[in-house]
């Protein structure tokens, strides 16, 4: 199953493989701290690092300068320097890769691609159970704070079939008391079963975003993990359109060629072109989720 560091790798794949970015690379030739206002990277390469902006893993650095005989590399302002652009300043291991002038940075990445986790509610919804047993004497139950709303209900039934049958009559509050329910999410179930039997809720939720790099995008999202390449599509096309304004400003000689190259039309059409198949896999994803989730209507022929 995709990580989030996977699902930035297959991001990155689609942008490059739009753009052609050949990012001027090299490596870092000893440990860096979060606090150092300088580091080493690579002989050989360090004339690919660039005055201005650098990445290594997550985070973006302002370089001042570098030294061609050490390979050592000054940070910008000190500590100011560290940490730029709303990243983090952190720790980095001899041999990370240090980028110049990323144009899609991991940190804009990591970020668009939470956003489109989040998009993808609630035309896809994560589901979840809970389980209590029926008590003849109680209509009402708690439910776990993160609901959105109900699915299905099922009770078991009595005897050797092993059978859970759907349960018709019950109604989802969302703003029950919260003296009796703390998480203020309850059910009230208006339709018995044999006391002491299983009642499982199905229940709709909201995706989680990722954080670490390890996350498991099925694991910690909550979706399945086919629906990565929605993640994946939606990143891209939220991306691509930075690519427009930075075409309007031709400050260099590069940005001058290749904009005749790649033109804003171009970039255009790439984001129409991910807009299409991202509406495409949402369907077949909302027709398999009714499918592998009937609802009680569904459930029972009706």
């Amino acid at each position: 199953m995709p990580t989030f560091d996977q699902l930035v790798t297959r991001v990155r794949r689609e942008l490059r493989g739009y753009t052609l970015d050949q990012a001027s690379m090299t490596v870092l030739s000893a440990d860096m701290l979060a606090a150092d206002t300088s580091f080493t990277v690579d002989l050989d390469d360090v004339t690919e690092v660039s005055r201005g902006l650098v990445e290594i893993d997550d985070e973006l650095i302002l370089v001042k300068q570098y030294d061609a005989q050490t390979g050592v590399v000054t940070v910008m302002g000190g500590t100011v320097g560290r940490g730029a652009e709303d990243t983090t300043a952190a720790t980095h291991v001899a041999g990370a890769l240090v980028t110049s002038s990323p144009t899609f940075p991991r940190s804009v990445i990591k970020s668009a691609i939470n956003d489109s986790i989040r998009g993808l509610y609630p035309n896809l919804v994560v589901f979840d159970t809970v389980d209590f047993p029926y008590v003849a004497a109680q209509t009402e139950y708690p439910l776990p704070a993160d609901v959105k709303d109900v699915w299905t209900v099922v009770g078991r039934w009595v005897g050797p079939e092993k059978v859970s049958g759907a349960m018709s009559n019950w109604r989802f509050n969302a703003e029950a008391y919260a003296i009796d329910f703390p998480t203020g999410k309850s059910i009230q179930l208006w339709t018995g079963i044999t006391p002491g039997q299983n009642v499982r809720v199905l229940y709709t939720r909201e995706p989680s975003a990722l954080s670490a790099n390890s996350d498991d995008f099925a694991t910690v999202a909550g979706y399945p993990e086919r629906v990565a390449d929605l993640v994946v599509w939606d990143t891209a096309k939220r991306l691509l359109p930075s690519l427009m304004s930075a075409r309007l400003q031709q400050t260099s000689v590069e940005s001058t060629e290749r904009s005749q190259l790649v033109s804003t039309r171009d970039i255009s059409n790439a984001v129409q072109t991910y807009a299409a198949l991202y509406a495409e896999r949402l369907q077949q994803e909302r027709d398999r989720m009714y499918q592998e989730n009937p609802t009680f209507q569904t459930f029972q022929g009706s």
